[in-house]
């Protein structure tokens, strides 16, 4: 079995009745990572996409990329969504009606809190939690209206044991209760909100925030699509809440028993993790 072509095609999440007609899927950080995973797989599952990210070379060569294997119908919007502006545009194509959103979008800083530019940080604020919030309030107000449909929104396993970092685990943290709280909201509808939370993925993610991973085992770190993958059969199984990994699961599980202070000193061993912002 490849990354790319998994033993179990994870089946589309929503299900519409009644005539055929096309789908969509937004994607946001769908340059690279978890987030061009999901144009691959929501690509290989029926969808037509829009996908957005600040590289557009980048971001076409992903839509050239499923556009060619599966055929789809893609939508290039080029975003910098630590701009109000940019998160606007982002909004309203979401407001015009999407089925599946995808929140993925998202970075780190690397430095002490105290030391990061106010800029960064207001960038890291605006991508990692106005844009979740600005993009799944549009998309799910539409979806209440017509024939519903799915929401994920990534969170982090950084974001559920305090100690790894400040900042960047409050944002994921935010994420996960935000969606949870809204996933318990929305029940009894044809709507679903669902947060995804990660451990270590092989993505540029930790190169970009300048973290140093090279303590990390091999048998911590999982593939995109191995990632998506299983969040989409999560939620053909009706979960809210999807943490792929055996080893993730377990860890969550050992250091959420430990006394808080003992659970941030273990937490802050991984990754370097330290005096992050």
């Amino acid at each position: 079995m490849t990354s790319s072509e998994p033993a179990e095609r994870p089946e589309p999440y929503v299900q519409v009745r009644g005539p055929v007609r096309e789908r969509y899927a937004l994607i946001t950080g769908a340059s690279s990572g978890l987030g061009a995973a999901f144009a691959d797989r929501l690509a290989q599952n029926g969808y037509s996409l829009v996908l957005v990210a600040r590289d557009e070379d980048r971001l076409s060569a992903v839509a050239e990329r499923v556009t060619g294997r599966y055929g789809t119908r893609c939508e290039v919007l080029p975003a910098d969504l630590a701009s109000a502006a940019d998160r606007r545009a982002v909004e309203e194509r979401v407001g015009r009606g999407v089925d599946f959103l995808v929140n993925a979008a998202g970075f780190g800083v690397s430095g002490s809190f105290w030391s990061v530019e106010s800029a960064a940080l207001d960038a890291q604020l605006a991508v990692n939690v106005s844009s979740t919030q600005e993009f799944t309030r549009a998309a799910v107000a539409h979806m209440l209206e017509n024939d519903g449909g799915t929401v994920v929104n990534l969170s982090s396993i950084t974001g559920l044991v305090p100690g790894r970092g400040s900042t960047y685990a409050a944002s994921k943290a935010w994420v996960l209760y935000f969606s949870q709280g809204l996933s318990h909201a929305l029940r009894g509808t044809n709507t679903r909100v669902m947060v995804l939370a990660p451990g270590f993925v092989r993505t540029e993610f930790h190169a970009r925030a300048g973290i140093d991973v090279r303590t990390v085992g091999d048998g911590w770190w999982m593939d995109p699509h191995d990632v998506v993958d299983q969040c989409l059969v999560d939620l053909r199984r009706g979960k809210t809440f999807s943490m792929p990994g055996i080893r993730n699961k377990a860890f969550i599980a050992a250091v959420s028993r430990l006394p808080r202070a003992l659970a941030q000193r273990v937490n802050r061993m991984l990754g370097n993790a330290g005096a992050r912002a």
